[in-house]
């Protein structure tokens, strides 16, 4: 065989033994599929096209799929001896901080939405002469749409994120 056929030939046992491998995990029967120009295809379901002929192929025993791995025991919650800890007076400082910080990005985000939805509700009340494709009205109005969107959520993380505090 000269080098083409010898690749051509290597990749289809590559393949043909891959399918097999695949086949004996997943399907308890495979078939070889020849259409009417001899090219062969293999596959799970059997093709009902009159001008394809398939048969079943016998793949062997069905392998089983291994069990999933017993799940680790759970890690120690606590810190490693000598690992510097945080007086309670001081986490609670470092709380308060966080909660203040997140009370002020809350508020500036609320004033945001509504900011945004009034910019929305003044371009909704505009209507150009070159918008006579109510596409255009939308396209126009999409980033307005957006940015309220956006505020919405950024709120609602701000929230969740208040929730998870102390």
């Amino acid at each position: 065989m000269n080098g083409m056929m010898m690749k051509l030939f290597f990749r289809f046992c590559l393949a043909l033994a891959l399918l097999a491998k695949i086949a004996t995990v997943q399907a308890e029967v495979m078939y070889q599929c020849v259409d009417e120009d001899g090219r062969k295809t293999f596959s799970n379901v059997k093709l009902k096209d009159k001008d394809i002929k398939c048969t079943a192929m016998d793949l062997g025993p069905v392998m089983s799929v291994p069990p999933a791995p017993a799940p680790r025991p759970a890690a120690r919650s606590g810190s490693p001896d000598g690992f510097p800890k945080v007086g309670e007076n001081t986490q609670r400082e470092r709380d308060n901080d966080r909660r203040r910080i997140l009370e002020n990005e809350l508020e500036a985000e609320r004033g945001n939405l509504e900011q945004a939805r009034k910019d929305l509700a003044e371009q909704e009340s505009i209507r150009t002469g070159n918008e006579k494709n109510y596409q255009r009205v939308l396209d126009r109005l999409e980033p307005y749409k957006n940015k309220a969107a956006l505020h919405e959520r950024n709120i609602e993380a701000i929230e969740r994120e208040m929730a998870k505090l102390r």
